[in-house]
């Protein structure tokens, strides 16, 4: 890894980067060691740009959106990681929009209520960016990205930039082809319904209001840490097992809602790990389900 020759690509080519920056502060758990590097892209040219001054260095990359679904090494993350933020342009036409994977959820679904179009009420809320929610097929109250997504531009580790189609994407429960061909979402195309701007905005304060009533969204977190087991809801398995409030360090499983490990008194990452290994072997000890992470763990 040629980290001094990286930086200098990165400066030669007027692309703007930090050294050993905090991960902490771009993760929702709000956990993590430094980043060797840390770049903030500001269109699709400094990105080709930043990849392939990372491979000719043998510099290893992460993509990063908003980091609401992560769990950062307390050693940090070697190489570069790479934030997509910058790209965040929505544009409509008909009832088509396009949108950059870095724009927010929640600015998406405001866009389109404000637009008085239908179909994206149930991401209101969730706190992901719009290349995150491809990547993990975001869902959530009975709808899921699948439902609106048309296609999606991505790009190759080599700089290579195609559209992949609806079908192509092999979209599951928290699940998608972009999981396995480590493409980078770029953008997304979403076709939504025509509908009446206050039906609208009933249904996402609707939506909001249970989010707030049933999470615990007063501490950080990175969402549901368990995947949904077939037949079952891991936050009800979690809590008959007697584990809500349950704490290993700064980490603590929720009083208000066990499917959630929050961040409840400057957590580690060691933490939360040996938090969620005790519910897991309890578990899987009492029911016999192997509850599977939702969080992806990422760093040394």
């Amino acid at each position: 890894m040629k980290l001094d020759l990286f930086k200098k690509a990165l400066e030669e080519k007027g692309i703007e980067y930090k050294t050993l920056e905090p991960m902490k502060n771009h993760t929702s758990f709000k956990i993590g060691g430094e980043a060797d590097i840390f770049v903030k892209v500001k269109d699709i040219s400094s990105l080709k740009e930043t990849l392939k001054s990372a491979k000719e260095n043998e510099v290893p990359t992460f993509i990063l959106g908003k980091g609401s679904n992560l769990l950062v090494s307390d050693d940090g993350i070697e190489g570069a990681v790479i934030s997509l933020l910058g790209l965040d342009e929505i544009s409509l036409e008909d009832d088509i929009i396009n949108c950059a994977a870095g724009v927010s959820l929640s600015s998406l679904c405001r866009f389109v209520r404000d637009n008085s179009l239908s179909g994206l009420e149930f991401a209101y809320g969730i706190p992901g960016s719009v290349g995150g929610a491809v990547y993990m097929n975001a869902g959530a109250y009975g709808g899921e990205m699948a439902d609106v997504l048309i296609s999606v531009t991505c790009m190759d580790e080599e700089g290579n930039i195609k559209e992949i189609s609806l079908e192509d994407m092999e979209l599951g429960y928290r699940n998608s082809v972009f999981m396995k061909n480590g493409m980078i979402v770029l953008s997304a195309k979403l076709r939504l319904k025509s509908g009446k701007q206050e039906d609208i905005t009933a249904a996402m304060e609707d939506y909001m209001s249970r989010r707030l009533s049933k999470q615990p969204l007063e501490y950080p977190s990175a969402g549901s840490t368990f995947k949904r087991p077939e037949g079952y809801f891991a936050g009800a398995l979690i809590e008959e097992n007697g584990l809500k409030g349950l704490t290993i360090g700064g980490a603590m499983v929720s009083e208000k809602h066990a499917g959630f490990v929050i961040n409840y008194e400057n957590a580690s990452c060691k933490d939360v790990k040996e938090l969620i290994n005790r519910i897991s072997e309890r578990v899987f000890e009492n029911n016999g389900v192997k509850l599977q992470p939702e969080v992806i763990f990422v760093g040394r």
